[in-house]
């Protein structure tokens, strides 16, 4: 029986779709992700997997051998934001960085579609991958969602969450596709402005529209 979150029955045979979330940093895409778990989806959060690869004694290991001690904190585990701003720094070692750490998060991620694929209680499988274009990844999508959310908005969360300055968001935002070209390869916008109350019924009318579309 479908539930009231629930757009579709958790015992439904067709294939699942991929929803692919883009977006600007600070859109909340993982937050949007979450209200589609609520939905009865199945998230494939790559910053858990790409956190979890970073704790992979090999690459630990190397990433020490690279860069030195300062960029390995005092439990032994990698330092995000001292890699981080030695990879935003220099596009070379960024690249080499990716070169190590994302054949292994792709591998997880594939693994973790497979899985939600399985899952008889999962109605679609929602890709929340910060890089998903300028990676190339979103060949395994079959919609892409734009989440919007303004400048001032995206700003102020990572005053908040991550401690940037505004010339932090900038210099990061210059290694990502321009917001102007994702949101023209999106199949749908969920706007993420005014927090959970407003966001949720366009979560929810996205997923409706998008398996409808399959019936």
């Amino acid at each position: 029986m479908t539930t009231a979150n629930s757009p579709t029955s958790p015992t439904t045979a067709r294939r699942k779709p991929v929803l692919g979330l883009i977006g600007g940093i600070g859109s909340g895409k993982s937050f949007v992700a979450s209200l589609f778990a609520r939905l009865g989806c199945g998230v494939v959060d790559a910053d858990e997997i790409a956190r979890q690869t970073l704790a992979d004694p090999e690459v630990v290991a190397q990433l020490k051998q690279w860069w030195g001690p300062a960029v390995i904190d005092a439990a032994g585990q990698v330092d995000r934001r001292a890699v981080a701003g030695i990879v935003f720094a220099d596009p070379a070692q960024r690249q080499r960085l990716e070169a190590l750490v994302h054949p292994r998060v792709n591998e997880a991620r594939a693994r973790r579609r497979e899985a939600l694929a399985k899952d008889p209680a999962i109605v679609a499988i929602i890709e929340d991958t910060p890089l998903l274009l300028e990676k190339g990844l979103e060949g395994v999508c079959d919609h892409l969602v734009f989440v919007e959310a303004s400048h001032a908005t995206r700003l102020a969360r990572v005053k908040a969450t991550r401690g940037w300055t505004e010339a932090d968001l900038i210099q990061r935002e210059k290694s990502q596709v321009g917001l102007d070209i994702k949101a023209s390869r999106a199949d749908y916008v969920v706007d993420n402005n005014d927090g959970e109350a407003a966001c949720f019924p366009h979560v929810r009318r996205v997923l409706s529209q998008i398996l409808q579309d399959q019936t």
